[in-house]
């Protein structure tokens, strides 16, 4: 032996994975199945690096939206600002569903919660064909206007202050509705549901529905699309008519003759659905 070896540099050194911090990225990396924190992991419904993401796609098409619409608006006469309006109406609508998760039903807000995925591929095919319909009349048509009697202008501004009402409305009732809000129909009755019936939900049975419903036609009439308008309508009040009923059965079986009583008081406010 050496004499000038000291006893610790005679020691092995510890194995690497008793010290080796986890990284998930890492394929030999040693796993974690029961951490409390793996719903967060890259790949898992509440990836942090997921949610990050989308966050950033969403504001980066805002802002890219909101810069073409501006530009187009002071430099041409073109109608495609209308185009642009739509990408920007939808990055708004998409953040603001998770952010009202996220803020006020916190334990179930995931990657979900941002509803870019909802209904595929239904969902996208709408949104594609209102993309290309706008797009297509206002490049080729530019001076064809479809609203009757000069009223245009009327429709147009009344279009943009559905969008607006009808985004206010969905996210406020989103987040007085809190923990008793979800994506999906309940089937169980949780701790932490409540029947709310005052604030805007004093006024609309469905607040969220009534303002995504309003919301939807509205960036159709901003946007000048005859056909999706008329389709838009047809398949949303078709959904929710069915939904409502579904939904409502369940709340019956909750709340019982308090529900009963609200239903009775409160309306939709949607074209025929009670």
């Amino acid at each position: 032996m050496d004499p000038t070896t000291s006893r610790a540099q005679q020691r092995p050194p510890p194995a690497e994975s008793q010290f080796r911090p986890y990284r998930p990225w890492e394929t030999d990396a040693p796993p974690l199945p029961d951490s409390p924190l793996k719903p967060f992991f890259a790949g898992q419904p509440k990836s942090l690096s997921g949610i990050a993401l989308r966050a950033f796609c969403l504001g980066i098409a805002f802002a890219a939206s909101v810069v073409a619409v501006a530009g187009i608006l002071l430099f041409t006469h073109s109608p495609a600002w209308r185009v642009p309006f739509f990408l920007l109406a939808l990055s708004t609508f998409h953040f603001l569903e998770f952010w009202t998760t996220a803020e006020r039903n916190t334990l179930v807000a995931s990657i979900d919660s941002f509803l870019l995925t909802a209904n595929w591929p239904s969902y996208a095919i709408a949104h594609s064909a209102a993309f290309l319909e706008c797009a297509i009349v206002s490049i080729f048509f530019p001076s064809r206007s479809w609203a009757p009697f000069y009223s245009g202008p009327l429709l147009l501004a009344f279009g943009i202050a559905l969008v607006l009402v009808g985004q206010a409305v969905r996210s406020a009732a989103m987040l007085q509705a809190g923990a008793s809000f979800n994506h999906q129909v309940q089937t169980k009755k949780a701790g932490s549901h409540t029947l709310v019936t005052t604030g805007i939900y004093g006024t609309l049975r469905h607040p969220s529905y009534f303002g995504f419903f309003y919301w939807s036609l509205g960036t159709q009439l901003v946007l000048g699309n005859v056909a999706c308008f008329c389709a838009y309508g047809a398949v949303l009040w078709t959904f929710f008519n069915g939904r409502i009923k579904v939904e409502e059965k369940k709340l019956v079986d909750f709340f019982q003759d308090d529900y009963i009583e609200y239903r009775r008081r409160v309306p939709t406010m949607m074209p025929l659905i009670a």
